[in-house]
C-alpha cells in the first residue's frame, strides 16, 4: 500500500470512491463527495492533508483534514474518511488516519476533531471533545464529536468548533 498526497488528476477517481464508500453508510447525507469538491476550492483546504491510499496502483482510500477553529486556535477537522467497500476492514482507514496525523503534526497542527463513531475513532486516541474544552456547533450531536491532541503540551484550547463554511454548520 502506498500513502500519498492526493493530486488534481485524482479528483474524479476520489469523487467516485467517496460516493461508493458512503452509498450504504448508516450516517450519510449523500453529499460527502460534493463536500470534498467544495472544500478543495476554499480557504480551509491544505493540499498536503488530502491523502490517498493506493493498492497495486488503484486508489482505494481517501482522507481529508481541513482547517477549522476553536476560539483563536486553528485545528483540523477530519471529514470524510473513505475506503472502497471491498477494501474495508483491511487496515486502510487506520493507515490513512495515522498518516494524516503524522502529516498534520509535521505541519504544526495540534488538534484533529472528528464527528463520527466513538467505537471506531477511540481506537486511534480520539476522546470526547468536551475533555479538551471543545464544544460542538449548535445542531451537532456533542456525544459524537471527538478530538485528539497531536502534541504532548499543546497549550490551552477552549470554545466551540467552527467548521469551514463549506460544511454549512
Amino acid at each position: 500500500m502506498i500513502l500519498r498526497q492526493e493530486l488534481p488528476k485524482d479528483y474524479e477517481t476520489v469523487h467516485h470512491l467517496i460516493a461508493e464508500s458512503f452509498a450504504t453508510a448508516e450516517h450519510s447525507d449523500g453529499n460527502e463527495a460534493d463536500l470534498v469538491a467544495a472544500l478543495r476550492t476554499g480557504p480551509s483546504f491544505v493540499p498536503a492533508l488530502s491523502r490517498v491510499a493506493e493498492v497495486q496502483g488503484e486508489i482505494v482510500g481517501h482522507i481529508l483534514l481541513t482547517k477549522a477553529h476553536v476560539g483563536s486556535t486553528t485545528v483540523l477537522a477530519l471529514a470524510p474518511l473513505s475506503v472502497k467497500p471491498q477494501f474495508q476492514r483491511q487496515g486502510i482507514g487506520r493507515a490513512l488516519i495515522l498518516d494524516g496525523h503524522a502529516v498534520a503534526k509535521r505541519l504544526g497542527f495540534s488538534y484533529v476533531l472528528v464527528l463520527g463513531s466513538r467505537a471506531y475513532y477511540t481506537r486511534f486516541g480520539y476522546a470526547p471533545a468536551a475533555r479538551f474544552h471543545i464544544e460542538a456547533p449548535k445542531g451537532v450531536p456533542s456525544d459524537h464529536l471527538m478530538a485528539i491532541c497531536l502534541w504532548e503540551n499543546p497549550g490551552p484550547i477552549q470554545g466551540t468548533l467552527i467548521y469551514g463554511k463549506e460544511f454549512s454548520l
